[in-house]
């Protein structure tokens, strides 16, 4: 396929799509307790924005029903999925507050953990800025955890992982 330049707009939303799902991405589950008890959401828009002090941030959509309990949750933790773990995240894509079929336990805090994961960033609310249709929200790491697996990758629609290394 030739190069095209494309100038963004609602005419060239799906290219625009499209270029962005050139870019493979982890999968995260993000996760945090409300007034209603544990919510969880998919995202892909993760990543590492400081190391002193240690922030990250992650951006759900502003039309998403969790997005309000998200922006104003004061703690939440940021798991990295394993690349055996695409029913949880496809669970956690449709439906945020089903926990019955997820091994998961609650921290000190109330702040559901999934276990299996190759990594959580346990978070707490540091800043949200209102950007375009989603929200950045910047998370300061006040714990995390990590251990050895393959990640959950996302890219043109498709999951995966890795191929193996020789």
């Amino acid at each position: 396929m030739p190069e095209t330049t494309i100038t963004p707009g609602p005419e060239t939303l799906r290219a625009y799509r499209d270029a962005l799902g050139c870019f493979a991405t982890g999968v995260t589950v993000i996760t945090t307790l409300t007034e209603n008890g544990p919510l969880a959401i998919t995202a892909n828009s993760f990543t590492s924005v400081s190391m002193d002090p240690p922030l990250l941030l992650w951006c759900p959509a502003r039309s998403s029903l969790r997005h309000d309990a998200f922006v104003s949750a004061q703690r939440f933790s940021i798991h990295v999925m394993a690349r055996d773990q695409l029913d949880l995240a496809i669970h956690f894509a449709r439906s945020g507050d089903d926990f019955a079929p997820v091994d998961w336990q609650a921290a000190e805090d109330g702040t559901p953990h999934l276990n299996g994961v190759i990594a959580r960033f346990d978070c707490a609310a540091h800043s949200a800025h209102h950007a375009g249709d989603h929200t950045i929200i910047l998370g300061q790491v006040t714990g995390f955890t990590r251990q050895a697996g393959k990640g959950l990758v996302f890219k043109q629609g498709l999951y995966g992982g890795f191929l193996e290394q020789s």
